[in-house]
Parts: structure tokens; C-alpha cells; sequence
């Protein structure tokens, strides 16, 4: 008997017999009612697809292109938002207003190239779809007028390890191909990309690099931008491809064009990819701060020793009780690996930096190990679990009701106290006036020797008619805060619909001039994810 197929979420994340139990949700709401003094909330029902109602598809394909196309309710429910608060929200709500009229799933490369002269041709409007991991807004078919329909373009199908180059450590590789099958599908050659953002188990190659993901190591290689050796794009001006290097002074790099670019100037289909050696040392310890500001300073000291630990992540007090490794103080989170050697030596020295400000750190921890014990012992171990698991908890919040919303940015050293203190003071202002009460906590999630990546998550109660105004409110003070105080609006969640205000703003003006025409060279009918970093000639 053939097992039954999990199943997606189509309103929120990972799979429909994943995350909290109602059990679980409804102590999470005990809990937050005791501390923001607030009546105990009762779960909402998560809709079911027969709750759902569409619009009737506004286009059809042509029939040669037929067979790639669907229109059911749960193809089009699915492909309607990404995962922030406000989409699960608006999904909660039964609200599927921006709908896709059709999503598309290629075969191959050719049928992209077909699907896109139509789309051009018809004046529809394309949006590249991964994994629907985005927490911007950056899958959303909300076009506005001047286009016949939309398309959302899946390319689930693309999902192979094409070629392997073990010599040269790097591997072609369809841009459709989720992380766990990526990685499955490069063990027998004893390599890995070791590219794990927190969407890693329901996100693609391809929305890696449109978006310029983060992930895995805390220093040096901390985005995807550091493993593409060559793309492969399909744009409706043409197919671009780059050559494989391992570096190049020839001009502006082609790459660097559309890693980033969010699918508004073409359609990423496969990437030659720098891969390594599967880890087979570990070593990890968690220090604790009596001072969250001691122990960023720690985390300085370790990004500036040229160790480049794979781990080193400083969670403030807040932090650590959700991701139950801390109780009242901040802790640093350090780990290396390898596939060459023993990790003692580079422990040791980074031991000596966390005790040097003050870190306490677990007698005995911070042996070197093989294989994946290192990675699953203490407190390290872990936080990996409940990152991994944190989106699902913001889907209960939902169903509770609350407001929940993390924004990272990044900032240099000498202005990171500054820079800290004002942007907690105008979301915690903003909390108390929106919300009543609320908590506002920190973590870093990489770190450069230049500057540190914060991470801040909100939680707080919300009123059931009034949750995205809510969200609204806090989500433009915080983002005004970044700005002012000299942060970049995203470090690594990349731009969408949801910072649009705030990249525009950025961004100098000479280069939205340039980006504008070469959207305009690559995508004359503006159709590909209009709105998204740049609007489109009408």
C-alpha cells in the first residue's frame, strides 16, 4: 500500500501535520495572557481550502502551453502568499484576494523561454515562485492595473543535480531543487553546499539567490552570494549565462546582477555552485553574559580574530527563554567545523576571547568531536531545533492573535550601541502605543569584522479587527528607525513589496537609474514581479 503524500500548508508554514498542536498553542496563550496581562486568547481554526473562494481565472494560456498551466483552488490558494505575519494573517482571515490567475510549472528551460514570450506578448504578469518562503512580499501577485492576469511560475520540476565537477569542488545544479533534495543529492559525491537558512527544508536554489539568502555560517561565507560560480537565466530579452571562474576582473560582474535581483529581471533555471568536503569535526559551546552588550563586544572580538567560527550567534535575554537555552542572561552561541582537522586549537583560542569579556562559560565543553555530535549537544543543539521550528510558532501566534514580526539589519561596530539602543527604544515605543504590551528581544545572526547582523523579534497582543493595522504601524517605526540610524532595511529577508519605502530610500539614486534601464533592456513589457525593487515602464 502506497504511503499517503504529505502535504503543504497552503496558508502558512511546512506541512499540514507539522507545527503546534492545539494543546501546545493554547498553552503558548496562558502563558503570553499571564505576561502581558491580557484575557487568555482561544486558538483560532486554521481555514481549510473549502473555505476559500477565487475569482475566476482572467486569462488562459494558449493551448500549446496548456499542459503547464493549473487553476485549481489549492494550485492557486498556495501560490497566493509568501510567509510573513501579514500574508498568514490575510490566510487566516480566508482573504485570498491577490490569487494568481494560473500558476505555471516548466518541464525544462525551453518551456520557460515559451512561457515567457507568451506572457509578454499577452501582457501578463510573471512571478518567479521557489519555495514561497518569501517574508516580504516578494511572491505576492499584487500588480495592480495594466496587466491582462497573473502567472505565478513554479519551478518545482527543475529540481536536479545536473553535473558534478569534483575536481574543481562545484556542481550544476536546476534552480527548482529544494535544500534537503539538494543535499541528498550531492552526499554520494562527499560534498555540500552547507548553505541552511531557517527555510532550508521549504526554499530553493534559485529563491536563494534572487534574494540573496542567508544562511548557515555566521562569518565569512554568511550569504549565498559566496557559492555561485556561474547562472544561467532566462530573461524575455534573451538567455544569459555567465562562465564559470573561480574569480574575474573582467568589468561588473554578470552574476552579481541577478543574484538579489527577486525575479524582476529574469528567471534564474540553474547555477554552477561552489561546493566542500562534508564536515566531519565539530566543536560547540555556549557562554552565557550577565550583559548583552559584553557579550556583543565577545562577538566582535571573535569576528576581528580571523577564526571565522561557523557559528556565533549572541542571544539576548529574550532570545534565549524562546529558544529555551538561557534563563535571564544572553548567550553566545560559537561553533566550528571541518573536513581536514581537529577543531581544538581554534576552540581554545575563541574560549580565551568569551572569557576575556566576561563570558561564563560550561566546564569542560568545546571538544572537538566527528560527525553531527557537536552540532546536537547543549544549548547549541538546542537552538538549532527551535530555529528550525520558529516558523511554526508564528503561525500559532496568529491563530492567537497576536502581533508577531522580526526584521534583521546590519550596522557597523562603532555605531552598534547607538544604533541597539535606538532602534529597541522606537519598537518598544511603538509596541506600547499600538499594543499596550509587549516584548521586543535581539539575537545576532552573523557577524562580520566590520559590524554585526541584528535580528529582532516582536510579540505582542493584538486586537482580532485590527492585527495588520497594528502590524503596519510598528513595522514603519522600526523600519524608520533602521534607516535614521544608519542600518540597511534588510540584511538578508531581501526587499519584496514589504520594503519597498525603505529600499527606495537607500539605494542611491544613480543606481535605481541604472537599475531602471536595465529592467528596461531585459523586460521591455515589465512583466516580470512587478513593483519589486523597481517599478516597471508602464
Amino acid at each position: 500500500m502506497a504511503e499517503p503524500v504529505r502535504r503543504r500548508r497552503f496558508w502558512g508554514w511546512g506541512w499540514d501535520d507539522g507545527g503546534l498542536s492545539v494543546e501546545h498553542t493554547r498553552a503558548i496563550g496562558r502563558t503570553l495572557a499571564e505576561r502581558f496581562g491580557v484575557p487568555v486568547p482561544e486558538p483560532r481554526t486554521p481555514p481549510r481550502l473549502a473555505d476559500v473562494s477565487l475569482a475566476p481565472p482572467r486569462v488562459r494560456p494558449p493551448d500549446a502551453l496548456a499542459a503547464l498551466f493549473a487553476s485549481d483552488a489549492e494550485a492557486r490558494a498556495s501560490h497566493t502568499y509568501g510567509k510573513s505575519f501579514r500574508d498568514v494573517v490575510r490566510a487566516v482571515a480566508r482573504d485570498f484576494t491577490p490569487a494568481p490567475d494560473l500558476v505555471a510549472h516548466p518541464r525544462d528551460e525551453a518551456d520557460v523561454v515559451r512561457l515567457l514570450d507568451w506572457a509578454t506578448s499577452a501582457r501578463v504578469a510573471v512571478i518567479p515562485f521557489g519555495g514561497g518562503s518569501s517574508v516580504v512580499g516578494g511572491i505576492e501577485p499584487a500588480v495592480g492595473r495594466g496587466y491582462a492576469g497573473t502567472v505565478s511560475l513554479d519551478l518545482a520540476h527543475l529540481d536536479r543535480v545536473v553535473e558534478v565537477d569534483a575536481t574543481s569542488r562545484a556542481a550544476r545544479i536546476q534552480a527548482g531543487i529544494f535544500g534537503p533534495s539538494l543535499e541528498e543529492q550531492l552526499r554520494p559525491h562527499g560534498l555540500t553546499l552547507r548553505h541552511f537558512p531557517q527555510s532550508f527544508e521549504f526554499s530553493t536554489l534559485g529563491g536563494w539567490i534572487a534574494t540573496r539568502s542567508g544562511g548557515h555560517y555566521a562569518t565569512l561565507y554568511t550569504h549565498i552570494d559566496e557559492f555561485v560560480e556561474s547562472l544561467r537565466v532566462v530573461t524575455p530579452a534573451g538567455v544569459s549565462e555567465s562562465r564559470r571562474l573561480p574569480g574575474s576582473g573582467a568589468g561588473p560582474s554578470p552574476d552579481r546582477l541577478f543574484i538579489g535581483s527577486e525575479g524582476t529581471l529574469g528567471v534564474i533555471v540553474e547555477a554552477w555552485m561552489r561546493l566542500q568536503s562534508r564536515p566531519v569535526h565539530r566543536a560547540a559551546v555556549s557562554a552565557t553574559f550577565d550583559d548583552f552588550l559584553a557579550g556583543a563586544e565577545a562577538a566582535r572580538a571573535l569576528s576581528q580574530t580571523g577564526l571565522y567560527p561557523s557559528n556565533c550567534r549572541l542571544l539576548d535575554p529574550g532570545e534565549a527563554e524562546l529558544a529555551g537555552v538561557g534563563a535571564g542572561k544572553s548567550v553566545l552561541l560559537v561553533a566550528f567545523e571541518s573536513a581536514d582537522h581537529p577543531l581544538d586549537a581554534w576552540m581554545a583560542r575563541a574560549l580565551e576571547c568569551v572569557a576575556d569579556h566576561g563570558g561564563q562559560i560550561p566546564p569542560g565543553s568545546g571538544a572537538s568531536k566527528r560527525n553531527d555530535e557537536g552540532a546536537r549537544d547543549g544549548a547549541a543543539g538546542a537552538w538549532r531545533r527551535a530555529f528550525l521550528d520558529g516558523p511554526y510558532l508564528r503561525d500559532a501566534l496568529v491563530l492567537l492573535g497576536m502581533v508577531s514580526e522580526t526584521f534583521e539589519t546590519a550596522v557597523t561596530w562603532d555605531r552598534f550601541v547607538e544604533f541597539h539602543q535606538g532602534v529597541r527604544a522606537a519598537t518598544e515605543d511603538a509596541v506600547r502605543r499600538v499594543c499596550g504590551a509587549g516584548r521586543v528581544s535581539c539575537r545576532f545572526t552573523h557577524v562580520y569584522p566590520d559590524g554585526p547582523a541584528p535580528y529582532y523579534t516582536v510579540v505582542a497582543p493584538g486586537r482580532p479587527d485590527g492585527l495588520l493595522a497594528q502590524w503596519a504601524e510598528i513595522k514603519q517605526a522600526a523600519s524608520e528607525a533602521l534607516l535614521k540610524l544608519g542600518g540597511t532595511i534588510t540584511h538578508h529577508h531581501a526587499v519584496g513589496r514589504d520594503h519597498r519605502p525603505w529600499y527606495d530610500r537607500q539605494r542611491p539614486e544613480p543606481f535605481a537609474t541604472a537599475l531602471r534601464a536595465a529592467k528596461q533592456a531585459l523586460d521591455p513589457a515589465g512583466v516580470l514581479n512587478p513593483d519589486v525593487l523597481i517599478d516597471p515602464a508602464r
